[in-house]
């Protein structure tokens, strides 16, 4: 009965890891929103790291949450926002601006002990006073770890986070 048992739980395991080889390891997040201002005072908020407090969800979630900043001046590529706090979500780890494309695009990677992920924050004019805020997050999970973005929804779960943090510098640009 146990070499039975052995068996089953090693089928289990060999099919499983089989699944993960063939399944998604990566994941792009976007999410949009409208502000009611021009493009430009848009753009010259979201490049600045320290404005991410105000605004960024997983920051928000701890008060005690440690922030310093290093590397380039802010507004940089190179101006990198490090963050510490006890609250697992928001956990420790780094914000670095890669790129920017001036008036346009903020490219990104954050950092943390177990994954990195990376993206952009892009505006675009819609009028003289609306803008299109648009972020996008790409992350993934090696094999066989992988395997849980089959059970795991992480637009729902990242993308709802994304979606609070536009939403919340929506408010402080407004």
């Amino acid at each position: 009965m146990i070499i039975k048992i052995i068996v089953v739980i090693i089928a289990i395991v060999s099919v499983s890891l089989v699944i993960a080889m063939f399944s998604k390891n990566k994941y792009t997040l976007t999410r949009e929103i409208i502000v009611n201002q021009p493009a430009d005072t848009v753009f010259n908020y979201l490049k600045y790291l320290r404005n991410q407090p105000e605004y960024n969800k997983w920051l928000l979630l701890d008060p005690n949450t440690k922030i310093s900043y290093k590397g380039e001046a802010d507004g940089l590529p190179g101006a990198i926002l490090t963050f510490e706090s006890s609250d697992s979500k928001t956990g420790k780890g780094e914000f670095e601006i890669k790129k920017i494309t001036a008036g346009e695009k903020v490219d990104f990677e954050i950092r943390f002990r177990a994954f990195t992920a990376n993206g952009y924050m892009a505006v675009r004019a819609l009028s003289p006073n609306s803008t299109k805020l648009t972020w996008v997050y790409n992350s993934g999970m090696n094999w066989p770890v992988n395997l849980v973005l089959l059970f795991i929804d992480m637009d729902k779960i990242i993308g709802n986070d994304i979606a609070e943090s536009l939403t919340n510098m929506k408010h402080r640009l407004e």
